[in-house]
């Protein structure tokens, strides 16, 4: 009867998640305002259900947009209708999904027979949290976890405190999964919780740093969302929330901050993937960040890690008006990526969220920005579209070990530039 369960278990839930037979991520390259113009139209048919992996719209940067299978033909219709320059991405969403999905059921065997975490692979919710556990008792004199709250569907909310004591200590704030989708961003956070730990004491420059400043590391930060693209949709981005007057969920976390709240590059349509929610700090993912970072008033960084396009951005997005230390972030990120770039060769642009990709209004980083956290900065992991955010596992390591060296730079910096 037990086995009997598991299996029903199993299989309903196999049914209930969506699948992505015959989707397309296409690249679509705006050549005009004309072009723009359609692509607008193009974004506000709700009901054509496509998916944008890449937001705004200009003629410097493609737009990449998973379109479902029964959409296709319309949509490549138009775009040939319009002269908009288009290629496929992705021939077939599902088929990666496919590819990842044996990947973490292989893992999870492989993890069960030899007891190890593995961190070249993709967890569930409750695996990250067991990890956390077991670093907090493997390193009790260094680091605690924090319970800053919890979700909209009551999980618990933890980040990583590194600390080698003291009160009120100067302190830097690393937060990944902000968007729940973007996998490899907590998968990296994960690594990184890990080599802080064992760095300490052996790396002289995180021991040095440990030793004036505390570390914040919050792995995943949007936890219904990420439990929700383990179970039912690959492919969520939002929170879990309930929208008055709609059937359709969630609210962009990374839109709902009070920064600029409610202006260009978010939504005002609960249906969205960038709806900005029904007011700024409506989603207790974002207030319970807001309430920590207030409460504690000594954060001197505030570092926020997304995926994909390969980025490193300071403020602002709601306005493309320069910040007064432009050039200090502007040179303090182009050192980071410099670091960053040394171990593969990866290239990253830097910016202001507004000029390098998109005016975007309610954003973490503007907010910490506004209220003092001078160096608030947003990483775009790998990779620049070839797999979006479906990286294969066998990335997640080097995409950790690359953002590392650009994360150290900049708490190197902030430790060495107290204000």
């Amino acid at each position: 009867m037990r086995l009997y369960l598991a299996v029903f278990a199993l299989l309903a839930a196999v049914h209930c998640e969506e699948l992505f037979n015959g989707d397309q991520v296409l690249r679509i390259h705006a050549e005009s305002e004309s072009h723009i113009h359609a692509l607008k139209e193009l974004e506000e048919d709700v009901e054509s259900g496509l998916d944008f992996w890449t937001h705004g719209f200009s003629t410097e940067r493609p737009v990449d947009i998973r379109v479902p299978n029964s959409s296709l033909h319309a949509v490549k219709d138009f775009l040939k209708k319009n002269n908009i320059p288009f290629t496929v991405m992705i021939n077939n969403v599902q088929e990666l999904l496919d590819k990842e999905k044996a990947e973490m059921v292989s893992n999870a065997k492989m993890e069960r027979s030899t007891k190890s975490f593995n961190f070249a692979a993709y967890h569930d919710l409750e695996t990250l949290y067991s990890f956390m556990d077991t670093l907090v008792a493997s390193h009790p004199n260094l680091i605690t976890k924090v319970r800053i709250g919890n979700s909209y569907e009551n999980r618990p909310m933890y980040a990583l405190k590194f600390s080698t004591g003291g009160v009120s200590r100067p302190a830097i704030w690393v937060d990944a999964g902000i968007h729940s989708r973007e996998w490899v961003t907590q998968a990296s956070a994960v690594w990184i919780a890990n080599k802080i730990a064992s760095d300490y004491g052996v790396d002289p420059s995180v021991t040095s740093l440990l030793g004036q400043m505390d570390i914040y590391l919050m792995i995943v930060t949007n936890p219904d969302g990420y439990v929700f693209t383990h179970t039912n949709n690959r492919m969520w981005r939002k929170t879990r929330s309930v929208n008055s007057g709609s059937s359709c969920r969630g609210t962009d976390p990374n839109r709902n901050w009070d920064a600029g709240f409610g202006g260009p590059g978010a939504s005002k349509d609960p249906c969205s993937e960038s709806y900005h929610g029904p007011f700024a700090n409506s989603e207790v993912e974002v207030k319970n960040v807001v309430d920590l970072i207030r409460g504690h008033s000594n954060f001197k960084s505030f570092i926020s890690m997304h995926s994909y396009s390969q980025l490193l951005m300071y403020p602002y997005g709601y306005t493309c008006t320069d910040i007064p230390e432009k050039s200090e972030l502007h040179s303090v990120g182009t050192a980071a990526i410099k670091e960053l770039t040394s171990l593969y060769n990866t290239r990253y642009q830097v910016g202001s969220i507004c000029k390098i990709i998109y005016q975007a209004s309610g954003g973490s980083i503007d907010w910490t920005y506004n209220i003092g956290i001078k160096y608030s900065f947003a990483f775009e992991l790998r990779d620049t579209g070839y797999y979006g955010f479906l990286l294969p596992a066998n990335q997640i390591i080097p995409t950790a070990e690359e953002t590392w060296l650009g994360l150290k730079y900049i708490m190197e910096y902030v430790r060495n530039h107290p204000y």
